[in-house]
């Protein structure tokens, strides 16, 4: 990683770079122009450590990662093949006790997305055999199917007896410790590298992503097929987060694009 650059892209995967099909091709070119750039882009996701290996793998990125909704950062050390690793939740285990607890308190079964069949878990997200065992590596947070509106809000609020948050993404809600979420993990990564005066270009397109977004220098909202996520409606509306002019992969590169063409001291 080019630890002297002024700017990160720090971005979500799931429905900012990706689309519902996992695609990410009409952002290949901006991917390889920031790579020439000596850029960094920082994945910033609900995926797991595993997942999102195999997509730096595929897509040629090399720089540090954050997983499961900021609950843990991974880097690689420049001279050989190892990790390194920095936690900031609560384990699996310690979280889906906490979940089930929740559960009995508004009254309403939450379903972990381990909980679920393969079957059930291939129509949720529509991935491959592979694709499900790497989601399923949870280490820091619980993912769950997503609750009426009216019982995630009753978790939101117990969750503060357990110190936990919820977050909600678009196939499925996410429990992880509260010291834990994406704009506290880039914080934490910048103190890592000793680089606290880069600036932040941060790429979302749900709630889980809105710490990311609050933390970022420029902020963009990626929407969906539909619009803009609700939860983030008010940060564009007030003018703290930019609006991409399409969805997904397209919407990302429109958006990098625009911001790496301003810059006057690259």
């Amino acid at each position: 990683m080019n630890n002297n650059s002024k700017y990160w892209i720090v971005t979500d995967l799931d429905g900012t770079l990706m689309d519902e099909n996992y695609d990410i091709s009409p952002a290949k070119k901006t991917l390889e122009k920031l790579s020439g750039m000596n850029i960094p882009v920082i994945p910033c996701t609900s995926k797991t450590a595993a997942e999102v290996r195999y997509f730096r793998e595929q897509n040629g990125l090399s720089d540090p990662f954050i997983v499961e909704n900021g609950a843990a950062i991974y880097g690689s050390y420049k001279n050989n093949s190892s990790e390194w690793e920095l936690i900031l939740g609560k384990s699996y285990y310690e979280l889906k006790v906490i979940l089930m607890s929740i559960s009995k308190k508004v009254n309403y079964h939450l379903t972990p997305l381990n909980d679920l069949t393969k079957r059930e878990i291939f129509e949720l997200t529509g991935l491959s055999d592979n694709g499900i065992l790497m989601a399923l590596d949870r280490q820091w947070s619980v993912p769950f199917l997503n609750p009426p509106d009216s019982i995630f809000e009753k978790v939101k609020l117990i969750c503060n007896l357990y110190n936990v948050h919820v977050f909600k993404g678009n196939r499925m809600s996410h429990l992880l410790s509260s010291e834990s979420h994406k704009g506290q993990a880039v914080k934490r990564l910048k103190d890592y590298l000793h680089n606290k005066d880069v600036k932040i270009i941060a790429l979302g397109d749900s709630q889980n992503d809105l710490p990311l977004l609050e933390y970022g220098d420029i902020s963009i909202v990626i929407p969906g097929k539909n619009g803009p996520n609700k939860y983030l409606q008010n940060g564009i509306d007030n003018g703290s987060f930019r609006l991409a002019n399409a969805s997904h992969a397209q919407g990302w590169s429109n958006s990098v694009e625009d911001v790496i063409n301003s810059f006057k001291d690259l």
